[in-house]
């Protein structure tokens, strides 16, 4: 019979290995899910793995799904290095958008593109606001950060609401719940004509590296992990606990607001109550998956826009319903739980006696 038996220390090879062989059992959850529901699972998971890389136009909208992933992960990764839980990042997203949106109406033809930079900083400064509610209750009461942030999400939600419904109503949108459409001014550059893909790409990419320079390259990076995997350590060296929550909770929900300013200045171009993507949810995994290392959180923010076009696609052409998205990311992160076992621990064959092992 199989038995699991604690290593005796943790396998690198699996901490690498167990994303990949996460990834493959949900590909094949994934074939078992389309056979149960009368689909072709070639056809399904070309909706999935192919279709979203096939031409450059797909390429370029694979990117844009990938972008505010990838820059909410990297902010939730100094977070959960440092032991603090924000699992309220889509919170933070929204405010990001609120506030950005809120700058960019103030625009009007006259405008100058200096304006772009404003919308961005007022996204951060949204979202670092938003994580500050978190950090002042967890620094000053000691509540739960999970608990408190999360919840913040539905405030959040409520502030969209309120503001698209009622006073930041297009009054020529036939009576549609949105702003009316930011000016072209304030549009993010895009990097190249004929796509969606705008400069938030490099943005990206250029916090992907300063963040591994911060984390594996500086004294405050380190003191934000020695703080996460050992506070008593860090107690003991001078690293201040308080310092560090309040570093993580702000650089994350920075990273998310400007995620947020990125999105509505973006692809979107206006405030509406569909601006709450899931993307705050969906970048915990991101961040997982990636093993909390920015090149990792590179690929698997590209792995789960992949999920997000897929499960567009397999709407429009296959009939299936729009919770297939979120199927695939439990199904991603559940085979990672299981799978992130093997790094701790190892299967082993015992022989089996009669009367006893």
């Amino acid at each position: 019979m199989l038995r699991l038996e604690p290593r005796p220390q943790a396998s690198r090879l699996w901490t690498y290995a167990s994303p990949l062989l996460a990834l493959v059992l949900t590909v094949l959850l994934g074939v078992v899910l389309f056979m149960a529901l009368g689909k072709d699972p070639v056809r399904g998971l070309q909706m999935f793995f192919w279709e979203p890389i096939k031409t450059s136009y797909a390429l370029g909208e694979l990117m844009v799904k990938a972008t505010p992933l990838l820059v909410i992960a990297l902010g939730l990764s100094v977070c959960f290095r440092s032991n603090v839980w924000n699992i309220g990042a889509e919170g933070q997203f929204v405010i990001g958008a609120v506030c950005a949106g809120g700058v960019a109406l103030l625009a009007d033809k006259d405008t100058g593109r200096w304006i772009v930079l404003a919308v961005l900083l007022a996204g951060v400064l949204g979202g670092m606001l938003w994580a500050g509610i978190t950090a002042l209750l967890r620094d000053r009461f000691n509540a739960s950060e999970i608990l408190v942030s999360l919840m913040l999400v539905y405030v959040a939600d409520m502030v969209l609401s309120y503001l698209v419904y009622g006073p930041w109503k297009d009054p020529a949108g036939f009576n549609f719940p949105q702003s009316k459409t930011f000016e072209a001014v304030t549009q993010i550059p895009r990097l190249m004509s004929g796509s969606r893909v705008s400069v938030g790409l490099l943005l990206a990419l250029v916090g992907a590296g300063l963040l591994w320079v911060f984390l594996f390259r500086t004294r405050a990076g380190f003191a934000q992990q020695v703080g996460g995997l050992a506070p008593d350590a860090a107690r003991y060296a001078g690293f201040s606990s308080r310092k560090a929550l309040w570093v993580a909770l702000m650089v994350s929900g920075g990273a998310a607001g400007l995620a947020g300013a990125l999105e509505v200045a973006g692809p979107i171009g206006q405030l509406t109550p569909y601006v709450p993507a899931g993307y705050g949810f969906a970048a915990i995994i991101v961040a997982f998956v990636g093993r909390l290392h920015p090149a990792g959180m590179v690929l698997s923010a590209v792995l789960m826009s992949m999920f997000y076009i897929g499960g567009e696609l397999a709407q429009s052409r296959l009939g299936l319903p729009k919770s297939i998205t979120g199927v695939f990311q439990g199904l991603l992160l559940f085979c990672l739980l299981a799978c992130d076992t093997l790094v701790a621990y190892r299967l082993r064959w015992v022989a089996v006696k009669k009367g006893g092992v």
